[in-house]
């Protein structure tokens, strides 16, 4: 009996811990209760969130892992951030193998949802508004990966960010995908980050559409094996309202696709229609840095089969009048400033900037129709974009 009891014991202590749901409902308390359930979560645990409306007066966090955090949908279930205190985050999230899913954040003081260090997380069906629409007191950011391997943003609608409403940063084998990113300054930012698959999204009335930059002084470095395919990029006239010094600030209204410093992107398989400085542009960092692993210049960028309708025709350029009328009223669909090294599909319209140097200026510039080679090579795809077992968990 002793022997029997002893290894029951032992079985006992051995069984895995059954995942519990913790229900939270909207109403009085609803803050604390979401807050307590957040905190006594256990790995494997899920946090259901009845439909409604919360009224949130602080942020949330969550640093425990293997956690899901489900509502009732992205218009079903709203946390109100309008009277928050301070201005944090809607909800940090600081723990790996997360799952956010199904809910509304709207009018965080700060940014939306932001998760640091958090590897394999998942973002799905996740929707972040400011509903004063854009302006320069809005969060920074709707939804806010960084120093992250693993990450998959799947579905998720942000409008007004000040900065960029999808953003990845410093982060690894990403994949941003069948999102809507309206409004914002910069509709998706991929930054500072490698193994990055951005398609099937619809990026509209931002300032700039689809970001994919290398800045300096970071912790991560060296961005790129970055895709962008397969997203309509439309009418990306916004007036850029970043504050002050962001450098996001100096994207002119009406970009489509932007790259800049990052090495081994492809784009190819986009719809780029009324973006009215540039459908494509990829160019230099300007600004001056010391970072000595830093490189400024555009490397092995790859432009493939897209298609052009109205871009162009309006841009934000020193000396527009002046282009457009060398151009015959509307600047071709591509732009580089000539520094480091771009390749184009055979019958690619574009121009040319023709710098020597970085920084220089449109003043430095001797515009010219682009005249590039052809891709020397197929774009080498392997290893780009999110773990594949990131997708088991959107099914239910």
């Amino acid at each position: 009996m002793i022997r029997l009891s002893i290894a029951a014991a032992l079985l006992a202590s051995a069984a895995p811990a059954i995942a519990a749901t913790h229900n939270v409902a909207p109403g009085e308390g609803a803050q604390e209760a979401l807050q307590e359930a957040l905190i006594l979560a256990e790995p494997g645990d899920e946090i259901v969130l009845a439909a409604g409306r919360y009224t949130l007066t602080d942020g949330l966090s969550l640093d425990v892992d293997d956690v899901t955090v489900r509502g009732a949908g992205m218009d079903g279930t709203v946390l109100d951030f309008t009277t928050q205190q301070g201005a944090g985050e809607g909800l940090l999230v600081t723990s790996d193998g997360v799952t956010l899913r199904d809910f509304a954040l709207e009018n965080p003081k700060g940014d939306g949802v932001k998760s640091k260090g958090a590897d394999n997380i998942v973002y799905y069906r996740i929707r972040v508004t400011w509903t004063r629409g854009p302006h320069p007191e809005n969060g920074a950011y709707g939804v806010y990966p960084v120093e992250s391997d693993g990450v998959l943003v799947d579905g998720v609608k942000v409008t007004g960010a000040s900065d960029a409403g999808i953003y990845v940063g410093q982060s690894q084998n990403i994949t941003v995908r069948n999102s809507i990113a309206e409004a914002n300054v910069a509709g998706i930012e991929i930054e500072n980050s490698r193994n990055a698959l951005v398609e099937h999204n619809l990026a509209t009335r931002n300032t700039g559409g689809i970001l994919v930059f290398d800045l300096p002084n970071l912790p991560v470095m060296g961005g790129g094996n970055v895709i962008v395919a397969n997203n309509l990029v439309i009418a990306n006239d916004t007036p850029n309202f970043a504050p002050p010094g962001n450098i996001v600030a100096g994207v002119p209204r009406g970009t489509g696709i932007m790259v800049m410093a990052n090495d081994k992107v492809l784009i190819e398989d986009n719809i780029l229609s009324r973006n009215p400085t540039a459908p494509i542009m990829v160019i230099a960092y300007t600004q001056e840095f010391e970072d000595e692993r830093y490189n400024p210049l555009p490397r092995d960028v790859v432009v493939g089969e897209n298609r052009y309708d109205g871009g162009g025709y309006d841009p934000q350029l020193e000396g527009a009048d002046m282009l457009l009328a060398a151009f015959g009223g509307e600047l071709p669909p591509v732009l580089w400033d000539g520094l480091g090294s771009l390749s184009a599909v055979e019958g690619t319209a574009g121009w040319n900037l023709n710098l020597t140097e970085a920084g220089k200026g449109l003043g430095a510039a001797q515009p010219g129709p682009l005249a590039v080679g052809t891709p020397a090579s197929e774009f080498d795809r392997s290893g780009i974009g999110a773990p594949a077992e990131l997708e088991q968990r959107l099914g239910g």
